[in-house]
């Protein structure tokens, strides 16, 4: 679909609520009346162009701003549509929403997708490379992945050691940073928690082969809320510091952006591709990611999946500052810490 196909006048934005459902609107900001109102927003993404400064532009779910572009911006919304309008509306929703009861809409709303038919198409397009034997499929490296908990006086090192994964976060992982976040809340003797990970990753996000595997959304939304590092995360936030090398996309960019600090390699990167998958961020990201940098710079990232480097993040506020750490590329030491895994997959 072109852009110009999707263009909303001036004269259709005061009803634009009421008009027949499209993937997307675009506004023209530019020569868009200063005195245009909008009455109520459309149930689909509403993004403008142009005039950033226009009075219209805070009411509108984005405005387009280099890296992010129009045609990425269509490429995904027209792709995955229905995604896209949960998106924004639950962006929309929880725009100031206590971040707690925020993670549980996001939830409900991850679990509403996890049912519709654009993550069954994609999960069906994944199946096929699977058996094509593409390295499209899922991690690099089947073993389960681990957490190493480390205690260092007042400080709780916390790091992913999946590194022939690239840390893809999987339920062994997720499961361990929960309880070990839970030991955070309950020691008041901890006043910093670090996240950190070995290898040139900090994370690719979470394990695809383990996407899809709770079939019943319902249950899957129940253990998300009983497993879900997020629910912890948002209660360390004021202590938490995060460090990020190499790829940090999905899981990675959403626990990673809840963090007072986030520091990053000169090489890091990142992305949320979870809209091109029929999904929306389900680790806690349209919380995260909006308290960060925005709800419409959120969307825009979001709606587009572009992947951005450490000098776009740091612009964007995504994260604070860029520093070589001293995990780029070594190991952290080994507590001799394992956390059992106790749940089932699939959230």
């Amino acid at each position: 679909m072109r852009p110009e196909n999707l263009l909303v006048g001036a004269e259709r934005l005061a009803g634009v609520a009421n008009d027949a459902w499209q993937p997307l609107g675009l506004v023209d900001l530019d020569v868009c009346p200063a005195d245009a109102r909008i009455d109520a927003l459309p149930p689909f993404p509403l993004v403008g162009f142009g005039n950033a400064l226009h009075p219209l532009a805070p009411r509108l779910d984005a405005v387009l701003e280099a890296p992010f572009t129009a045609a990425a911006l269509v490429r995904t919304v027209t792709r995955c549509p229905h995604a896209a309008s949960v998106l924004v509306q639950l962006l929309r929703a929880t725009e100031g929403l206590d971040p707690a009861r925020a993670l549980v809409l996001e939830s409900m709303a991850y679990g509403l997708l996890q049912g519709s038919a654009e993550f069954a198409a994609w999960l069906a397009d994944r199946a096929r490379q699977s058996v094509a034997g593409s390295a499209a499929a899922g991690a690099a490296d089947a073993s389960a992945g681990r957490v190493i908990v480390a205690r260092h006086d007042a400080e709780l090192r916390l790091t992913l050691d999946r590194p022939a994964a690239h840390n893809a976060i999987d339920v062994a992982m997720r499961d361990q940073l929960h309880e070990a976040l839970g030991v955070a809340l309950l020691d008041p003797d901890i006043r910093s928690v670090r996240l950190d990970a070995r290898g040139r990753s900090f994370s690719i996000g979470g394990d695809l082969a383990e996407f899809g595997t709770t079939r019943d959304p319902a249950s899957a939304h129940l253990i998300r809320a009983q497993t879900l590092p997020a629910t912890r995360l948002v209660e360390c936030a004021g202590r938490l510091q995060v460090h990020v090398q190499g790829a940090c996309v999905g899981a990675g960019v959403e626990m990673a952006a809840f963090a007072r600090r986030v520091t990053a390699t000169a090489d890091a990167w990142f992305q949320l591709p979870e809209v091109g998958m029929g999904l929306i961020p389900g680790a806690g990201g349209c919380v995260s990611v909006p308290r960060r940098i925005g709800r419409q710079r959120a969307a825009l990232l979001l709606l587009t999946g572009a992947r951005i480097n450490a000098a776009t993040a740091l612009r964007l506020g995504l994260i604070d500052a860029i520093e070589e750490g001293e995990l780029a590329d070594g190991a952290a030491p080994d507590s001799g810490v394992g956390l059992a895994n106790r749940r089932a997959p699939g959230a």
